[in-house]
């Protein structure tokens, strides 16, 4: 790896973790980004004087890559866990908190979904213990396969927004083997879900994991992929941006020809971190079957309106926000409370405070037809009927993320090794990103590291993720 010249295309997170660890082994590294700034999905921003993120706002602490990616590129000392994770759920017309003992939404007892559930939908969980066995093949939707099990208020009342706060899709299209391992590895093993639910649990008291499960960044997670892009910038590698790949081509030599705006490349090998749309585009040529499979993935659409207030006369519940099932019929989907759930904010800006809520869900498209002040006013609407506020905010900012996050329906695992089968192919070219292994801020950085490996020859990471997807926790309410 040491002096070869390798291209990574796109400069999102993951296409940053695949440069750094390449600079890191030597290698000779160009990023090319289409657009004007790095960072993809992870945007830091400003408001009313207030640093915040306006994209994803916090990181799995439990999986490794991310906190350790931090802990590498100098910002170790500014990692900070939520100042409260404790949530609650906007349902059947009151806030409630978030209940315990679950694994993303499915239960171990009925007990542990009271004051969120009707006694209705409660006593259909009871039923799961007596039904026979639920086949699910190699996968399932995770809605279909719970509300066979235990009823369709658990999906609807509790799993809905917990995916929609990871995925904003619906949970009765979302592959259960990608988005939720755990539990298919159960539906494949047990015939009750509640009792495959208990063991998981009892694994996890067992295992004593330590330590906050999610971790932000003072300044906003925004901040990781410029600390990382300087990061790779210090040990030599470049960083295009405004240079959209318009052309990926195998040379009669075996390496790459990369043209970008006015510059063509040469290179030994080439990382393709772009989102699906822009992948299938550039393997189109050279790898036409993986661009096929790229072609069918679907993104869905959101938009996040963050709020500033006067501290003064600013009454919030205690917590970190709060969820909104669909089934309710709210228009937001989720608000995070910034300034209670992040130490760092308060005290920065103990004048003022920060919310944010989310719009938008897969398939919803007529809700983000409408204008910035539309987005605001349904937004304040939301926020006065579930908490009381009613005050003015001092600023609103509306920012956007259109086709924001892929979609991943069942077979999406299937989906993923044949891109990855017609990837390997092609000796110096692999693929990385949101749309193959999960949608967090880990799981983007592992494929990151595993696309490294792989253009070395090494395709033992490439085979692990595949098989086993890491699985995105939700970050809090407004994730």
């Amino acid at each position: 790896m040491s002096g070869s010249r390798v291209v990574v295309i796109g400069a999102g997170i993951a296409g940053l973790a695949a440069a750094h660890r390449l600079t890191r082994r030597g290698a000779r590294v160009t990023v090319l980004e289409a657009s004007d700034r790095v960072g993809g999905k992870l945007l830091p921003g400003e408001i009313a004087g207030a640093r915040v993120d306006l994209g994803a706002e916090s990181m799995l602490a439990r999986r490794p890559e991310a906190v350790a990616l931090a802990r590498e590129v100098g910002l170790d000392d500014r990692l900070q866990p939520p100042a409260t994770a404790t949530a609650s759920i906007w349902t059947r017309g009151a806030l409630r908190p978030m209940p315990k003992g679950h694994v993303m939404g499915v239960p171990g007892t009925a007990e542990a979904l009271a004051g969120v559930l009707s006694e209705e939908g409660l006593a259909r969980i009871g039923q799961d213990a007596e039904l026979p066995r639920t086949e699910v093949g190699d996968d399932v939707a995770v809605g279909a396969y719970v509300a066979a099990r235990l009823g369709r208020e658990v999906v609807d009342r509790l799993i809905e927004p917990l995916l929609g706060g990871v995925y904003a899709g619906d949970a009765y299209r979302i592959s259960m083997r990608s988005a939720v391992p755990q539990l298919f590895q159960v539906a494949r093993t047990h015939t009750s879900l509640t009792q495959g639910v208990r063991e998981i649990q009892a694994r996890m008291a067992a295992n004593q994991q330590t330590g906050p499960v999610f971790m932000g960044i003072e300044g906003g997670v925004g901040t990781l992929p410029l600390a990382v892009a300087d990061s790779v910038r210090a040990r030599g590698g470049e960083i295009v941006t405004g240079a959209p790949v318009t052309e990926l081509r195998r040379e009669p030599s075996g390496g790459w020809r990369v043209v970008a705006a006015d510059r063509v490349l040469h290179a030994d090998a080439v990382i393709v971190a772009a989102p699906a749309p822009a992948a299938a585009g550039l393997l189109r040529a050279e790898a036409p079957e993986a661009a096929t499979e790229l072609d069918t993935v679907e993104y869905a659409s959101m938009a996040l309106v963050t709020l500033a207030y006067r501290r003064s006369g600013t009454a919030l519940p205690a917590g970190s926000g709060f969820l909104v099932p669909p089934v309710d019929g709210r228009t937001i989907k989720a608000s995070t409370f910034a300034s209670q759930k992040w130490g760092w904010i308060a005290d920065e800006n103990p004048d003022v405070v920060v919310l944010r809520t989310s719009v938008g869900r897969y398939g919803e498209t007529k809700i983000l037809e409408r204008d910035d002040t539309a987005l605001v006013d349904v937004s304040r609407h939301d926020l006065r009927e579930a908490t009381g506020l009613d005050a003015t905010p001092l600023e609103t900012r509306v920012t956007r993320w259109t086709d924001g996050l892929p979609q991943y329906p069942v077979g999406h695992h299937a989906r993923v090794a044949r891109i990855r089968e017609h990837v390997a192919k092609l000796p110096g070219l692999a693929v990385c990103g949101a749309q193959y292994d999960g949608v967090g801020i880990p799981a983007c950085i592992a494929s990151a590291y595993a696309a490294v490996d792989q253009i070395q020859g090494d395709l033992t990471a490439v085979r692990e993720l595949t098989a086993n997807p890491v699985q995105s926790l939700h970050g809090g309410a407004g994730e």
